[in-house]
């Protein structure tokens, strides 16, 4: 069978979450370096963003729909839990870190540490503090979510957590996010718990800066 070719670049939380799901799965894979609006992801994601995914004679873009189609693909353990309530649960969590989560924690607040827009190249201050706010208001909620059974979805690590780790490995390494994540004992114990998952430990990224940041 053809190796599973990922397209997309190792900072990148989305391809990493793609990253973590193949070695989970136990999926023979490659990943092609590939920044956004590049000619091999622009073959393939109608809007040039990270990853994408190629099977032989399949392509595939968004991180998801790729998580699914190896899941339902290769065997090996579920990426999406088979129970109709965890597997909701887990649709609703990849659903909220991509769509709301994303947006503040990744776009808003870690970019202007990655992306300094501030007088001689430094972060925003100003825009840091009046995003903090809503930042820790994110991580209570992550908070609670995993304090019952430490996973977002059931009892099991799923596609759900892999789609959050990249973005709170991030998040441990500046000061206010790492603060918040420190205070908040069930999601600092979670992801210390995960992130000494091969699949974690093996899909390490450069640190931000020497190569593009996450989409």
């Amino acid at each position: 069978m053809a190796t599973v070719e990922i397209f997309g670049i190792a900072p990148s939380t989305y391809t990493r979450a793609v990253l973590m799901a193949c070695q989970e799965k136990g999926v023979d894979h490659t990943l092609k370096v590939a920044p956004p609006h590049s000619p091999d992801i622009n073959a393939i994601h109608p809007f040039g963003k990270v990853p994408a995914m190629r099977h032989g004679d399949v392509e595939l873009c968004e991180s998801k729909a790729i998580a699914s189609y190896l899941d339902r693909s290769f065997p090996g353990p579920k990426l999406l839990p088979e129970n109709p309530i965890d597997a909701a649960l887990a649709e609703q969590w990849i659903s909220l870190v991509s769509s709301v989560i994303d947006p503040v924690l990744v776009r808003t607040y870690l970019f202007q540490y990655v992306f300094p827009k501030g007088a001689d190249g430094k972060p925003d201050r100003a825009a840091i503090d009046a995003v903090v706010p809503k930042m820790r208001e994110h991580i209570t909620l992550l908070e609670k979510a995993v304090a019952k059974t430490g996973h977002l979805a059931g009892e099991s690590f799923s596609f759900a957590d892999m789609n959050l780790m990249p973005i709170l490995a991030y998040l441990t390494q500046f000061p206010e996010s790492a603060q918040a994540i420190k205070d908040a004992k069930h999601l600092s114990a979670y992801f210390e718990r995960h992130s000494a998952r091969p699949s974690f430990k093996n899909t390490v990224p450069p640190m931000p800066g020497q190569q593009a940041a996450p989409r």
